[in-house]
């Protein structure tokens, strides 16, 4: 069931594709977001939201992992080949082989159904603030003049201006939660950080969150910028080597 809460409307209509075989959840939802200023497309299958999402690069994807057809995952993998916009995924049963696999393909989070819906309202609020573009881009602003510009890791370079990542010369494409999440352990060097710690940092939670979505995030970044960048620390959390 879905509880509409109280907040604030996006200043600027921001596109949202939902895709969700179940219709009754599918209406629900999309009237929910609809109330929050939500501009809301709308597909009942993966395939179906992949021609969607091609033909009007909304600025969200909101889907189901369980999907007839093209499913969730495939669709999330589909969508990130040549899309950086935010994805949340939403899992009925919570599984963890269902998170793992979603967070593996590319999703920068997930909630459980049922789901309230200012709950989901905050996860989708928190995707676009660390995504930081504006509605219709799905490209983060340009810091202001004077910011800091490049910053160098062994064969990794980070142009903050720019927001592009480098190794070795060649270019890198992260997502913007791994763009996120690199630049945090670039302010933290040698430093280790919790996963909650990141997960606030990063995630921009206000709530304890699921570990499980550090750990993906990490792993999808050691393999664009190389393995022994960071380092685990057992029972504490991550460590980037500088």
């Amino acid at each position: 069931m879905l509880v509409s809460g109280v907040g604030s409307r996006p200043a600027t209509p921001v596109t949202v594709l939902l895709v969700e075989d179940d219709a009754v959840i599918r209406k629900a939802v999309a009237m929910a977001l609809d109330r929050y200023g939500y501009r809301v497309s709308t597909a009942n299958d993966g395939l179906t939201g992949l021609e969607l999402f091609r033909e009007r690069g909304h600025d969200l994807l909101l889907l189901d992992v369980m999907l007839p057809g093209l499913d969730g995952i495939g669709l999330c993998r589909r969508v990130r080949e040549w899309s950086l916009a935010p994805i949340l995924m939403m899992s009925a049963r919570g599984d963890a082989l269902d998170v793992v696999a979603g967070l593996e393909a590319g999703a920068d989070d997930y909630v459980v159904k049922p789901v309230d819906t200012s709950v989901l309202v905050a996860r989708i609020r928190s995707l676009l603030r660390r995504a930081s573009f504006s509605p219709g881009t799905n490209h983060a602003p340009e810091p202001a003049r004077g910011t800091s510009t490049r910053l160098v890791f062994g064969d990794v370079s980070v142009d903050t201006r720019g927001l592009e990542v480098r190794r070795a010369g060649e270019l890198v494409a992260l997502a913007p939660t791994e763009l996120r999440l690199l630049l945090e352990f670039a302010a933290n060097p040698g430093i280790v950080l919790s996963r909650q710690t990141l997960l606030r940092g990063v995630w921009d939670y206000g709530w304890e969150g699921d570990s499980r979505v550090v750990d993906l995030c990490v792993q999808r970044l050691r393999k664009k910028i190389g393995h022994d960048r960071i380092e685990t620390v057992r029972g504490f959390g991550y460590k980037f080597r500088h």
